[in-house]
C-alpha cells in the first residue's frame, strides 16, 4: 500500500537524482524548492521513499487562471506502475483546491505524456526540447 506525505524538498533529492538526472548534469534543486508557496509531496511503500513530486506556484501565460507547476515527478523505476505518481498527483490537486488554484501544468517529458493523459492533463502547444533531457509537451490539468 502507498501512502502521501507532505516532505521536505532535501528529501526529493535523491530520487531526482537518480531518476531524474542520472548522468544528467543539470541541477536537481530548483530554485523555487524553498519558496514558501512551494510544496513537495512523498509517496512511501513500506515506509520507504519511492515518489516524488514538488509544486510551485508558477504562471504560463498561455493559460488562463490561478496556476501551480508540476516539477521534479518522479518514481523509483521498480516502482512504477503500482498507482504512485497517481496518488501523489490526487493528492496534490486536493491541497490546490484549498489554495483556490484552478490549472496545474507541467513540462512533460515524451514518455510521460500517456501517464499524464490518463489523469486527465492535455497537451497544449508544440512538443519542445529541453537541453541534455530530451523531448517535452507542456501539459496542463484543471483542479
Amino acid at each position: 500500500m502507498i501512502k502521501i506525505k507532505n516532505i521536505s524538498a532535501q528529501e526529493t533529492y535523491n530520487i531526482r537524482l537518480a531518476v531524474l538526472r542520472n548522468n544528467i548534469d543539470l541541477p536537481y534543486k530548483f530554485k523555487e524548492d524553498e519558496y514558501e508557496s512551494s510544496f513537495h509531496l512523498g509517496a512511501f511503500h513500506n515506509n520507504k521513499l519511492v515518489g516524488i513530486a514538488s509544486f510551485i506556484q508558477n504562471r504560463k501565460e498561455a493559460i488562463k487562471g490561478e496556476q501551480y507547476q508540476l516539477r521534479g515527478m518522479a518514481t523509483l523505476p521498480e516502482m512504477r506502475g503500482m498507482g504512485a505518481g497517481r496518488l501523489l498527483l490526487e493528492e496534490a490537486k486536493n491541497i490546490l483546491k484549498t489554495k483556490n488554484i484552478d490549472v496545474l501544468w507541467c513540462n512533460a517529458r515524451k514518455e510521460a505524456v500517456g501517464f499524464y493523459k490518463s489523469l486527465d492533463f492535455v497537451i497544449i502547444g508544440e512538443e519542445f526540447e529541453v537541453q541534455k533531457v530530451g523531448t517535452h509537451f507542456k501539459m496542463y490539468t484543471k483542479v
